[in-house]
C-alpha cells in the first residue's frame, strides 16, 4: 500500500489509500486511457468525460472499449506491483438534457463497475443511483453553495468546488468563500478546484478545509494527454494574465488561453457574450460550437515549465506537497 501524506479514515474507500490527496480533473478531448492509466499507476485518481470515447455511427461504443482498456491496465498493474496499486480511476457524465448518449453510458459505466463517477452539469437522481447500484460513489462539481445543497439532496456522495481561476467551466468565487460555505454544513468527501498546479496549493487547499484537490491544467502539458503540440507549449508559455473568461465559446463561462483567442481570429479584450441556451451535447459530441482551436486552461500554469510525462508531473507533485507540509510543521 503507497504511504498516505494525510489522514483519510473518513472518506470513502476510492478516495483512501492515494499517493497525493487528488484527483485529476476530466478534460474534454484531451484526457484519455494512455493517460488515466498513467494518473493512476502514479497513486492519484485519474478520470476522462465519458463524451471523449466518441465511435463512428455504427461502430460498438469505443466508452466499453476504453473501459476495458483501462481496468485490463489497471489489474495487471496491481498484480505486478502489490506493494504500491494503482489509485482507481473516475468517469464523467455530462448530465445536460442534450446528452443523448447519457442513459447508454450510465449503463455501460455501471457493467464495468466504474469506482468514482463525476457528474457535471445537472444533477440528477437517477446518474447517483446508477453509481451506487455498481458499488461506486458519485461526485457532483458546483460553483455556489446553491448548487452544492442540491447536489447532496439528489444523493450526490461528495463535492467538488469549483472555484474562481479554474480552467473550463470555472465558478467566480473565491476557494476562501466557496470551501467555507459548504463546509458549514456539510463534512462529506469535498474537492476543490481552481488553480492548483504545486504540492504547495495542494496542501493549502486541505488547510482550507478541502479533503482532496482536484486538477486538470497542468495534466495538458504531459506526453499521455490528448492535446495537441502547440497547446502544450502554449500551456508552458503562459500564466495567469494570459487566461480569458468568456461565455463566448459554450454559452458558460470559462476560462481559455488567450494566445489561442488570438490565432483563432478575434480579439481576445473585446469577446462577445453567448447564451447558456447554444450549450448542446446533442449527437455526441462534448463542446456546443466547432472551437477547436480555442483551448482551456486554469490560472494556475505558471507553475507548468516544460512537457513530459505524467508520473514526473505527480512526482514533482508529491516531494513539494512533502516540503510544504515539513515547512509547515516547522513554522
Amino acid at each position: 500500500m503507497r504511504d498516505k501524506v494525510s489522514s483519510d479514515a473518513h472518506l470513502p474507500a476510492p478516495l483512501r489509500g492515494l499517493r497525493l490527496p487528488m484527483v485529476a480533473a476530466p478534460l474534454f478531448i484531451i484526457s484519455n486511457p494512455d493517460l488515466v492509466i498513467a494518473q493512476c499507476t502514479s497513486g492519484i485518481v485519474g478520470s476522462f468525460p465519458a463524451l471523449n470515447a466518441r465511435e463512428a455511427e455504427g461502430e460498438p461504443p469505443l466508452l466499453e472499449a476504453w473501459l476495458k482498456r483501462t481496468t485490463e491496465a489497471l489489474d495487471a498493474w496491481n498484480q505486478a506491483n502489490p506493494d504500491r496499486p494503482a489509485a482507481p480511476f473516475a468517469v464523467n457524465q455530462i448530465v445536460h438534457r442534450s446528452n443523448t448518449r447519457l442513459e447508454r453510458d450510465l449503463e455501460i459505466c455501471a457493467k464495468w463497475k466504474v469506482p468514482i463517477w463525476i457528474t457535471s452539469l445537472g444533477a440528477r437522481v437517477e446518474v447517483n443511483e446508477a453509481a451506487h447500484s455498481c458499488g461506486g460513489i458519485a461526485l457532483h462539481d458546483v460553483i455556489n453553495d446553491t448548487f452544492a445543497r442540491k447536489a447532496i439532496a439528489k444523493g450526490a456522495d461528495g463535492l467538488i468546488a469549483v472555484a474562481a481561476g479554474a480552467g473550463g467551466h470555472a465558478g467566480r468565487q473565491s476557494p476562501f468563500a466557496l470551501v467555507q460555505e459548504i463546509r458549514a454544513w456539510f463534512d462529506g468527501p469535498l474537492l476543490l478546484s481552481g488553480s492548483i498546479a504545486t504540492g504547495r496549493a495542494l496542501l493549502a487547499a486541505q488547510v482550507m478545509g478541502a479533503d482532496l484537490g482536484y486538477v486538470g491544467s497542468p495534466f495538458i502539458a504531459t506526453d499521455e494527454a490528448n492535446a495537441a503540440p502547440g497547446y502544450k507549449q502554449m500551456i508552458v508559455e503562459s500564466g495567469a494574465e494570459d487566461i480569458i473568461t468568456s461565455s463566448l465559446f459554450t454559452g458558460v463561462s470559462g476560462n481559455y488561453l488567450r494566445g489561442s483567442i488570438a490565432n483563432a481570429g478575434l480579439d481576445p479584450d473585446n469577446l462577445p457574450s453567448a447564451d447558456a441556451s447554444s450549450m448542446s451535447f446533442a449527437s455526441g459530441t462534448a463542446k456546443p460550437k466547432a472551437w477547436k482551436t480555442i483551448w482551456g486552461a486554469g490560472q494556475g500554469i505558471g507553475a507548468v515549465h516544460g512537457v513530459g510525462p505524467a508520473a514526473s508531473l505527480v512526482d514533482r507533485l508529491a516531494a513539494e506537497y512533502e516540503a510544504a507540509r515539513a515547512a509547515l510543521a516547522t513554522g
